[in-house]
Formats: structure tokens, sequence, C-alpha cells
């Protein structure tokens, strides 16, 4: 299995909601990952279409998490975004196969999706990162980095 893009940044998206208390704007969320703000903004929308995010207008507004990060599924996250996720047409569509109806093989790829999406509604949110902390170590590492990209970029 490959996770879409936008799969990704749904993710990274709870984890740094989850990371840091309070409200964000999309723009924190691509400046902490270096990832476009408008993809971020997209997976937002759609996040907040599933009830994992609320945006909240006006002064003092941003998005914030709309569950508690241990009642969300990482294979939810992932489920949602990702749709169908069979490993052959066939697994899901029946007909589309001339062997389909004697395959074992149809059979073994069912429940390898099955014990994939069990293992990944393992864990949530809050078992990759504990609401209220754990990413802003990352911070100084991020500002080293984005100091290093412009002396390269300069020259200096």
């Amino acid at each position: 299995m490959r996770l879409s893009l936008q799969t990704d940044y749904a993710l990274r998206t709870l984890i740094y909601l989850a990371g840091f208390p309070g409200r964000a704007k999309v723009q924190d969320v691509a400046d902490f990952y270096q990832i476009s703000v408008h993809h971020v903004g997209k997976v937002v929308h759609l996040l907040g279409k599933s009830g994992l995010v609320r945006a909240v207008r006006g002064i003092g507004g941003g998005i914030e998490i709309a569950r508690a990060a241990d009642e969300i599924r990482v294979g939810e996250v992932v489920q949602h975004f990702e749709g169908n996720m069979h490993l052959l047409e066939c697994v899901g569509t029946d007909g589309v196969c001339t062997i389909q109806p004697n395959c074992r093989l149809r059979g073994i790829l069912a429940e390898a999706e099955r014990v994939q999406l069990e293992y990944l509604n393992r864990f949530t949110i809050a078992d990759v990162v504990q609401p209220g902390g754990g990413l802003a170590e990352f911070m100084p590492l991020l500002q080293l980095s984005s100091v290093n990209s412009l002396t390269t970029n300069t020259g200096e």
C-alpha cells in the first residue's frame, strides 16, 4: 500500500493540531512541515467535512482538532482519504475476472486488506504524538534548517 500525498498531509495536520495546544492557521501547519499551504488548505477542508478538524472564523480563529486525539484512529483517517483500498479490483467487485468464482488469491488479498486496516486502527493520533506537546522540540531544528537554506541560497 502506498498512501497519497493528501493522506500524508491529513495525518501531518492532525499530528500538528494534537501536538500544539490551541488553534493554528493553515499557514502554521504548512510552514512547520515546509509544504504547500494550498495543499494543506485543501486537506483541512476535507478534514473539516469529515468532522476531524473544526474551523473557527474571526479574530482568534483558525483550525483546531475537533475530537480528542485519542479518539481519532490512524486507519479511520487513511480510509477516509484513500477510499477504496483494494489491492486488486476483483477484491471489491464481482465479475471482473473469469476465474473469480474459484480464485483463492481474492480471499488472500481480502484478508490482507482486513489485517492492514485492523492494524492501522490499533493506533490513534495520540499514539503518534501526545496531545499538548511533543512537536515543539522540532522547532529549533526547523529554524536552523531555514537559516541554513537561506545562507545556502544566497551563497554566504
